[in-house]
């Protein structure tokens, strides 16, 4: 008999080595409830998108109620209350003049409709561009543009043939203790400048997860050098392209990365937390330079993309819900980097860890073990498969066990994951 239900292929998932996935019947805050009965906490916010906890009142309140109202319209040639206010609400949060929103459903199209825009501006402008500048290591979706963009991992090397060319430069990833990042740092700019400089005109935009690489292993750079990229974006005149999908809505400390580094992109995607957790939503974010490329009346210069549910109008009254507990939150996700920073003090000296590492709200660090470092190192399923026996959900990226926990999570709570994680480690 099967481990699986007969009817459904789940994702990321290695089929003849995976476990029986564990049935969830009631999420509320920080805690899953299991169909036998265990209450386990979700430290990663069920793949980092139930930023205020499962289950919120307020949250599921506002959809409820939209319902009710409205629950769908085609969003082309009509418009609603909703989006028309999570819109201002989302913009006035943003850096710069991030203005126009381009709602649709999820990550990935966020990033490849980002790219799309990136690359019809400059042929709108007359300019015929047709490469991006990605980093090493990233990860910004599956869909084939946004594979294109990611560094070659198991997620997209079986497509490698049939996507689009990209120049991808080294992702000068730091952590804890690190004395050599500002040299790396000025290695990455310096090999982005002489690219530019032989090729002016050749790059539609530079893309890069800002501060957190996320499914690349959680691994972190420095604000200083958003800055020093964003200097040489304006200095070579290309477009610069924020991929906020996982660390948007408070994960790094501030509302956004590019408002914690002062940056200001020309274009940013968005999702993941934007509803909650609740319902599928997400938004790419341009500026007001580039929206007026596309302000024709020639067909031609049009933006012609668009989703049977963009700007869904519950997902939307979600999105309202979840930026007003924003404000109500700020307070904790503003102080969640001190609490990882007092907890990862605590194992500096462990001996099967390396690279402490901590950014707003997430933590990471690295296990050392006989396997290669990354996503298909071993102890991740091992992890995987006892981590609910602590009363943990946990989903390491190969080696690199990391943490983001809800908003609501408590100082003693967070304190339990790492206790938890110890014992796993040592196991």
């Amino acid at each position: 008999m099967s481990k699986f239900h007969p009817n459904i292929w789940y994702p990321f998932t290695i089929l003849q080595e995976a476990p029986t996935p564990l049935k969830v019947k009631k999420g509320e805050g920080l805690w899953l409830e299991l169909e036998d009965g265990r209450r386990i906490m979700d430290c990663i916010s069920s793949w980092w998108v139930n930023i205020h906890g499962h289950g919120h009142p307020e949250i599921a309140g506002a959809i409820a109620d939209q319902a009710k109202e409205l629950e769908q319209v085609i969003f082309a040639n009509f418009t609603h209350d909703p989006a028309e206010q999570l819109a201002e609400k989302l913009t006035d949060e943003l850096p710069g003049d991030l203005n126009r929103i381009f709602y649709s459903d999820d990550g990935s199209t966020a990033v490849e409709i980002a790219m799309k825009m990136a690359y019809q501006y400059w042929q709108n402008k007359g300019q015929k561009r047709t490469k991006f500048i990605c980093f090493e290591g990233a990860f910004h979706g599956g869909t084939f543009g946004a594979m294109s963009a990611g560094g070659s991992s198991p997620f997209n090397e079986i497509f490698k043939d049939l996507l689009f060319d990209v120049e991808f430069v080294p992702y000068p990833d730091t952590w804890i203790g690190d004395t050599t990042v500002a040299e790396r740092e000025d290695q990455v700019i310096a090999k982005l400048e002489k690219l530019l400089d032989a090729n002016p005109e050749e790059y539609a935009g530079i893309m890069i997860e800002p501060l957190v690489q996320g499914a690349g292993g959680m691994r972190m750079c420095r604000e200083d050098f958003l800055q020093k990229l964003h200097w040489v974006n304006r200095q070579f005149d290309t477009l610069l392209i924020f991929d906020e999908v996982m660390t948007g809505f408070g994960r790094t400390g501030d509302w956004f990365a590019s408002r914690r580094a002062q940056v200001e992109p020309d274009l940013i995607a968005l999702a993941k937390g934007l509803t909650g957790g609740f319902l599928p939503l997400s938004a790419t974010v341009c500026s007001d330079k580039i929206y007026e490329a596309f302000n024709s009346s020639d067909p031609r210069k049009t933006f012609w993309h668009g989703h049977s549910y963009t700007a869904n109008p519950i997902g939307c009254a979600a999105g309202l819900a979840t930026l007003k507990l924003m404000h109500e939150n700020e307070p904790i996700f503003s102080q969640m980097e001190q609490w990882h920073q007092e907890e990862l003090h605590k194992l500096r000296d462990h001996p099967k860890l390396k690279n402490h590492r901590v950014m707003g709200t997430i933590a990471a660090v690295d296990i050392i073990n006989t396997g290669e470092d990354g996503y298909l190192n071993p102890v991740a399923n091992r992890i995987k498969e006892r981590c609910v026996d602590e009363g943990l959900l946990l989903r390491p990226l190969g080696n690199t066990i990391y943490l983001m926990p809800p908003y609501c999570t408590t100082r003693a709570q967070l304190e339990t994951m790492y206790q938890g994680i110890i014992k796993l480690i040592d196991i």
